[in-house]
């Protein structure tokens, strides 16, 4: 039973950004206990993903939503470990758009534990058709993204 509120397995858009729950399991640690850094990779792909989902984008509709489909894939990535996390842990994955538009979109994340900063990332989102090109980001989608972001703080 949970007696804290609605249960959000997609986390939920806060004043504080979209923010997602993760456990740490033990797949997620290498032979010394902590979480292997390949890892933060999946949790932050978890937090990206659910802020689109939380802004009712569905990944998989963009593709067919017009003619030329529309793809989001990472184009560059800066992650900078602060600290590390172990199993059992339970972290908050933190998302933010910073800039959308053109044929781009920059977000910045945060992995914490409680009040504890672990792992600060900007990720660099291309944004192309289904054959590969690029292509320019929708400005209705472009608008809801930095509306949410905007409304932080």
């Amino acid at each position: 039973m949970n007696n804290g509120g609605p249960f959000l397995i997609a986390g939920e858009l806060t004043s504080d950004g979209h923010l997602l729950a993760q456990r740490v399991y033990y797949e997620d640690t290498d032979f010394s206990g902590l979480v292997y850094h390949a890892r933060y990779l999946h949790f932050l792909e978890r937090g990206r993903t659910d802020y689109l989902r939380c802004l009712g984008v569905e990944q998989r509709e963009l593709l067919s939503a017009d003619e030329e489909g529309l793809v989001f894939v990472v184009h560059r990535m800066e992650i900078d470990f602060k600290g590390p996390a172990r199993m059992d842990d339970v972290l908050t994955i933190r998302t933010l758009t910073e800039k959308a538009g053109g044929a781009k979109m920059v977000l910045a994340q945060e992995i914490r534990r409680g009040d504890l900063l672990l792992i600060a990332a900007k990720v660099i989102i291309a944004v192309i058709n289904a054959k590969g090109r690029p292509r320019r980001l929708p400005e209705a989608l472009a608008r809801q993204m930095l509306v949410a972001s905007e409304q932080v703080g």
